[in-house]
């Protein structure tokens, strides 16, 4: 009787959570296509249903599950390394770059080609291992503060989205990371962030090399880099990391352009989600003539290829987490 009665109970706190597994989207259109698509994917007696071996579901990281304003967090994580740095290296003061990076001048540097801004960010990297790397990026985001809203770079999440990502679990979906941003950066907090663990995470790396010192190995990261995720090469990742066409995806800018259009091509049912910065009131607005997380042909083609354009304005009633 006891057991009977904990099953019942069981059941009824499960259907209260999914009563309203989104309370931070706003009843529109946008929020019944997702929670339809889901819902249809997931019935046995549907025949949109997915078995959950298929049910892959991928995010884009800057813009789309935290923020990306007023630049890429791991490019500003790599910029204060360099600051670090720089009293070994007094040469930089000197060179256009550096420079730029050591006085803060975030105009210029977001002025700079994406070769320039690569080769800073392999100069963070400097002679770490894989591991110390882990250490050094945990240690920031510890102590580091966003530098207009003062919150830590992991209290600068979505709710919507840590919300979204729950309830595709709670459904049987897998869930991803596939950014643009480097692996090992987003793999030392994507679990307790976001619930993804680090080997669901597919981003841009540098090369290693397996090195033993005394008996004890490690892994030395090479500053050269290996694979760059964004654009055309996020399906290649998610071709080579996953190995299963996506079954939604969720992106923010035309770097996410390629891997929304390939999981749209597969057979049967899919969802493309664009999530659109159009709130300067609790958050930015920008789009096509941004520097950061441009959203330019997206933005156009969304409504003819069947993609979602969700609004954080008018589709969301709260963008961060409360603190």
């Amino acid at each position: 009787m006891q057991r009977i009665l904990c099953l019942i109970f069981a059941l009824i706190a499960s259907t209260a959570v999914l009563g309203d597994p989104l309370p931070s989207w706003r009843d529109t259109e946008n929020r019944k296509v997702i929670m339809d698509f889901v819902q249809r994917v997931t019935d046995p007696e549907h025949e949109d249903f997915v078995k959950a071996s298929e049910r892959i579901a991928v995010f884009d990281n800057d813009g789309t599950l935290w923020a990306e304003q007023p630049f890429y967090f791991q490019g500003l994580f790599a910029f204060d390394r360099i600051r670090e740095m720089a009293p070994d290296h007094p040469d930089w003061a000197e060179q256009t770059s550096f420079k730029a990076v050591i006085e803060h001048d975030i105009p210029s540097i977001k002025a700079m080609k994406k070769e320039t801004l690569l080769d800073l960010a392999l100069t963070a990297h400097g002679d770490l291992n894989t591991d110390q790397f882990s250490e050094v990026v945990t240690h920031w985001l510890a102590v580091a503060r966003h530098p207009t809203t003062g919150r830590a770079y992991t209290d600068m999440v979505y709710q919507p989205m840590l919300e979204l990502l729950e309830y595709l679990r709670s459904q049987g979906f897998k869930t991803f990371i596939v950014s643009g941003g480097g692996t090992g950066f987003i793999r030392t907090f994507s679990e307790p962030v976001y619930g993804i663990p680090p080997e669901q995470v597919v981003g841009s790396s540098v090369q290693a090399k397996y090195r033993s010192n005394n008996g004890q190995p490690f892994l030395e990261k090479v500053p050269q880099l290996w694979f760059i995720n964004d654009g055309p090469g996020k399906p290649v990742g998610i071709h080579q990391h996953i190995g299963r066409r996506p079954l939604l995806a969720v992106g923010n800018s035309d770097g996410d352009f390629e891997m929304l259009e390939w999981t749209s091509a597969r057979q049967g049912p899919s969802l493309s989600i664009l999530i659109h910065h159009d709130d300067d009131q609790r958050e930015w607005a920008y789009d096509k003539n941004s520097g950061v997380g441009r959203l330019n042909r997206g933005l156009g083609e969304a409504a003819d290829r069947g993609w979602l354009l969700v609004s954080m304005k008018q589709d969301w009633n709260r963008i961060f987490p409360q603190r």
